[in-house]
């Protein structure tokens, strides 16, 4: 009895064991008969369909293997790897076996699992047990869009479907159709999302050539999955994505699956089973009783990418101070505090703690602590360690409400000076542990601030967002504050010098303008210098003129000799030394500015030392790299100390850290050239890094910046608390560095917005290896040869726009055969670009020939590009002027704006100019990935003609030059994003014309650059919003910008290059001009002035 007691005990724990152990965060799951496959840490596991043991599939520490997918007959799977750097399509066995690569594509710079473009080249499905459908951007100028190809389990070149666009897809039984999504956004980190990309299930007839849209419904309906006379998808029009299904005989669609906590994410199709992730489990559907039932899976694994490892902390440097006597060197590195010497001696690590983030240091000018802040507590707070590493820290401030940006040390080491995300500029007393505040702000955080030498005053940048921002003095003693300059100048960067005459600082008074070449227009750069302020009255003027004159020897009596005083000289000395208490006469201080006899540019980290004024300058005009700069106020003059973009003067002004292209080295303090002889030696900054820890706190503060940044303290309604531990907890089971990404993006899409994206971390990052492309289209032809059917036009003097094949010297053109490839026959080749791997860049060798024959060949050299995106854009967009011209008898211009960046800036520039003289224009802004130049794009057409102007011999213009009078029109559609969908809500607005196509994006909440995380990972917070100013209400955000006459392109015609979209901007346009006058007014008569 006894032994059975024991034995049930044993089976009870065993169970429990086995509970414990069960596997999540499993993503990405297939299934066929009775086996499972899925995705975790990046690699393939299979499992039995009924759960157990998983086995591993494929062991690539750097690459993600993803996206598997089992052959109609299960024998085979498809999946989307990273064996060889790149994102490509790979098949083995289902049982497991050597992956044998399909496809050889373009090297793109966006091609990662944690991107919210997602991968590239993601296996869809397979159209037959021969064929793999992936998703590929790899001709593609807009990072949203992607074409469906079909790769070869025999290998070759890959078959493009005749869809212009395409996301996940499945074929009918037949395979004469094809259910499909027209979008992919199935890694954007926005959940409910009802904007213009929502996305509609849709059927493609590939004989009759027409599309059907099966749901129609506002919501997302993604990943359809063809069974039979069923399409199975997936839904969020009940908020929480779920499992439909809609029969194609009675047209009704049903709801299958009723989650409520966690969305049904990336489903797959299998033979009587769908395999889907919910909440990190994996479900299986069974298809003919409609219930899904969790899979229990258990992975025995070493986890080599979750394990603790040694990690180099130098490589994560985020902040640094000196000692103050410059024997060491502070660093905020990898989430903890290190102390270095300059020199030589031992490495330190204050904190060593991986689940906590400490940053921004700053060394006590006494030199006994190290400052900095951290969240142990869950928030940030500061604490103050000893620099030699003993005691435990101490706490400084408490009950924090935001996120803290770095402090200063007075000079007294008594107080630590500090600003906020609430606005605010407060210090707080070391001992007492007091917190003042010394201003707060209503524009923006405070970034500029110091300490006067006797730690009296406060000298601070007050930001002002519709003017400009002006320099304050606060005295601590009383709280009194009062302007150092006046409203009208920009002023940023205060410091006093270290005897306390001085205020230096930088301001934007210098006005050159400079004149643009492609319009009479100006821009002013190069505006700052660095003035000095004499904070009393008695300062003299340290540029005052100066008039030589003769000495005059005279015979005087001599004195007789004071009597001695008691004590020392060297105590006087001492007594005068220490007296550094810092006047200052407000009254006339903004009178008081003096300017730096140097060159306007542009200038930062400020100090003053004695009779020498450090800065750093750099200026667009001038160019060239950062250089620390020294000015003498005794001599006048000004030298350069090196190329050098950042450095920090110690307290006992003796020594000076100066940093270099991630090196750091402390030297003397500079007068003139300065000498660095040897670099600060971080070759010890090793710290083992408990991966799961760290995670766990870059999670939480993930999190806590949302919360803190998020332009909605509302957080739209969400409970923001709720979603930490809905997510969080996921993250003991993260093992790779992208999966918490993952995690991330599913917290943070909760807000339902825009621009909420997460990235980056220190994880695995496979070798990109550049792929070599001709920049043309080619096919096989039956001898084995490979034939060029179309060479793509491009600019060959632009290096982003050269085509390789048109360069002049290449002896090439469509119709000829490639025979030979650096020597190497192309007929034994199953894919030629196999034989361009990494040439990129490279010369290679060509044999070509007009037939498809060795005899009478040409060699000829070329040199392959990486990518053929752009010469495919150019293609496209010089096609559109062609037919737009064509249509209109050369009378309508055309421009597209690819985003509003530098590159779209530089494409209007280079299309609106020489189009001036239309008497009509198209603006289209369909696949506009956004940006922040769409103000400057709207001012120039948004110009109206108020007088005419001309010269004798010249016909009529309008007195400003740069504008198209007529009519415009603007297109839209999806893809139009971000900016580019403010562009066309500024184009109604301002009456500016029609708009054209389908719904925009509907993302307008900006970001800015993310805030620290301890591995280096990235997270934008959406924190501008922006409402319409007539109506006072939210504008555009998750719903985009509706068109006035609505054009959606029919998939099959577009492809065939028919667009819709531009005909029917053409035909409006052309209609709008018949009322517009053919000619601009004739010059009047001229005048009659002899009476």
């Amino acid at each position: 009895m006894k032994k059975l007691i024991f034995l049930w005990a044993a089976l009870i724990l065993g169970f429990q064991g086995m509970a414990q152990d069960e596997a999540r965060l499993l993503r990405f799951p297939a299934v066929y008969g009775s086996q499972l496959v899925f995705s975790y840490a990046g690699d393939l596991y299979t499992v039995a369909r009924t759960g157990g043991m998983a086995r591993k599939l494929t062991n690539d520490e750097n690459g993600y293997e993803m996206f598997a997918r089992f052959s109609p007959d299960g024998k085979q799977i498809a999946f989307t790897g990273q064996y060889d750097g790149n994102t490509e399509v790979y098949t083995i066995p289902a049982e497991g076996g050597v992956p044998v690569r399909l496809t050889f594509t373009a090297t793109l710079g966006r091609d990662d699992i944690s991107d919210r473009m997602g991968p590239n080249n993601i296996v869809m499905t397979w159209r037959d047990n021969q064929s793999v459908v992936y998703r590929s951007r790899k001709q593609s100028f807009n990072d949203f869009k992607g074409q469906l190809f079909v790769a070869h389990t025999a290998g070759g070149l890959s078959e493009e479907l005749p869809l212009p666009a395409g996301g996940f897809c499945s074929y009918s039984p037949d395979q004469s159709k094809l259910a499909y999504n027209r979008v992919f956004r199935e890694f954007r980190t926005w959940k409910y999302y009802r904007g213009g990309m929502a996305d509609d299930i849709w059927i493609y007839d590939f004989k009759t050539k027409t599309t059907e849209n099966i749901t129609n419904n506002p919501a997302q309906d993604i990943i359809p999955m063809w069974k039979g006379d069923k399409i199975w998808f997936c839904s969020d029009r009940d908020r929480t994505m779920n499992i439909f299904v809609y029969d194609l005989n009675t047209k009704q669609t049903r709801k299958i699956t009723q989650f409520t906590e966690y969305d049904v994410k990336f489903p797959s199709l299998g033979d009587n089973y769908i395999a889907f992730e919910n909440g990190g489990y994996i479900y299986l559907l069974d298809l003919a009783t409609e219930k899904a039932e969790r899979v229990t899976i258990r992975i025995a694994d070493d986890f080599i990418t979750g394990r603790d490892m040694i990690k180099d902390a130098s490589k994560s440097i985020g902040t640094f101070a000196l000692a103050p006597d410059g024997k060491r060197i502070a660093f905020g590195a990898r989430g903890d505090v290190w102390t270095v010497p300059a020199k030589a001696g031992i490495t330190r690590n204050l904190t060593t703690t991986s689940g906590v983030h400490e940053r921004d240091v700053a060394w006590s000018p006494d030199g006994k602590y190290i400052a900095y802040i951290s969240d142990r507590t869950g928030e940030d707070e500061i604490f103050i360690a000893r620099q030699d590493g003993t005691g435990e820290p101490v706490q400084v401030t408490r009950d924090a409400d935001t996120y803290k940006y770095g402090m200063i040390w007075s000079p007294d080491s008594k107080k630590l000076l500090w600003s906020d995300k609430m606005l605010r500029l407060q210090y707080v007393d070391v001992d007492s542990k007091q917190v003042s505040v010394v201003a707060t702000s209503k524009d923006w955080e405070y970034t500029d601030f110091s300490w006067s030498p006797d730690s009296r005053w406060i000298a601070y940048t007050d930001p002002n967002s519709r003017g400009s921002s002006r320099i304050w003095l606060y005295e601590g003693s009383t709280g009194n504050k009062f302007p150092a300059t006046d409203e009208w100048y920009e002023c940023s960067s205060p410091v006093f010098s270290n005897d306390g005459k001085y205020l230096v600082f930088t301001s934007n008074r210098d006005f050159n303008p400079i004149y643009s070449w492609t319009e009479w227009n100006h821009a002013f750069t190069d505006m700052s210098k660095v003035y000095l302020i004499t904070l009393a009255k008695s300062t003299p003027n340290p540029f005052k003129p100066e008039n030589d004159e003769v000495s005059v020897k005279t015979e005087e009596p001599v004195a007789a000799k004071p009597e001695s005083k008691p004590g020392k000289p060297e105590e006087k000395k001492e007594e005068a030394a220490k007296d550094k208490t810092v006047k200052i006469d407000a009254e006339g201080i903004m009178d008081r500015v003096i300017s730096l006899p140097i060159d306007a540019g542009t200038y930062w980290n400020l100090a003053a030392v004695d009779e020498n004024v450090y800065y750093v300058k750099g200026g667009s005009r001038g160019g060239g790299k950062p250089t620390l700069m020294i000015y003498n106020l005794k001599d006048k003059k000004e030298n350069s100390a090196g190329e050098f973009n950042s450095y920090e003067i110690s307290a006992d002004n003796k020594k000076m850290l100066v940093v270099n292209s991630g090196r750091y080295a402390v030297i003397d303090l500079p007068k003139g050239k300065a000498d660095v002889k040897d670099y600060a030696d971080l070759t010890n900054m090793k710290v083992k890094v408990d991966l799961q820890a760290e995670w766990k706190q870059i999670y939480n503060e993930a999190w806590r910046q949302m919360k803190y940044f998020f332009y909605d303290p509302n957080m739209h309604g969400v409970n923001w608390n709720a979603m930490k531990d809905k997510y969080g907890v996921l993250v003991p089971y993260v093992n790779n560095r992208n999966d918490l990404n993952y995690l991330i993006g599913e917290l943070v899409g909760e807000l339902n917005i825009g621009h909420a994206y997460v990235s980056g971390g220190d994880k695995p990052d496979p070798p990109r290896i550049k792929q070599g492309l001709l920049g043309a289209r080619l096919s096989r032809d039956g001898s084995g040869y490979y034939r060029i059917d179309k060479i793509l036009s491009g600019e060959n003097w632009d290096k982003s726009t050269r085509s390789p094949l048109t360069e002049l010297g290449v002896d090439v053109k469509e119709g000829d055969f490639i025979i030979a490839v650096n020597g190497k026959p192309t007929k034994a080749m199953i894919d030629i670009y196999e034989s361009l791997v990494n040439m990129a860049g490279v010369q290679v060798e060509l044999t070509v020939n007009g037939s498809p024959s060795e005899t009478n060949a040409r060699k000829t050299i070329v040199v392959p590009i990486d990518k053929e995106s752009d010469l495919y854009y150019y293609t496209w967009v010089q096609d559109n002027i062609r037919k737009v011209n064509d249509a209109t008898n050369d009378e309508v211009g055309y421009i597209h704006i690819p985003d509003m960046g530098p590159e779209g800036l530089v494409e209007f520039a280079k299309h609106f100019y020489p189009q001036m003289s239309k008497k009509a224009l198209i603006i289209d802004d369909r696949g506009n990935g956004g940006g922040n130049v769409s103000p400057m794009i709207i001012e120039r057409l948004a110009r109206e003609a108020v007088i005419m102007r001309m010269a004798r011999n010249t016909g009529p213009n309008p007195g400003r030059l740069e504008m198209v009078l007529g009519p415009k029109i603007c297109l839209i559609d999806q893809y139009s994003a971000s900016d580019g969908d403010l562009f066309p809500y500024q184009f109604r607005a301002l009456k500016l014309g029609k708009l054209v196509g389908t719904r925009t994006w509907g993302g307008v909440v900006g970001i800015r650059g993310s805030l620290p995380f301890i591995d280096g990972g990235s997270l934008q917070k959406p924190e501008f919003a922006n409402y319409d100013f007539k109506e006072n209400k939210w504008a555009i955000e998750g719903e985009g910008v509706s068109p006035d006459v609505w054009v959606d392109n029919d998939p099959a015609k577009e492809y065939a290059g028919d667009d819709q979209q531009l005909n029917k901007a053409i035909a409006l346009i052309k209609e709008e001009m018949k009322n517009w006058p053919k000619e601009l007014p004739a010059v009047p008569p001229f005048p009659d002035k002899s009476k």
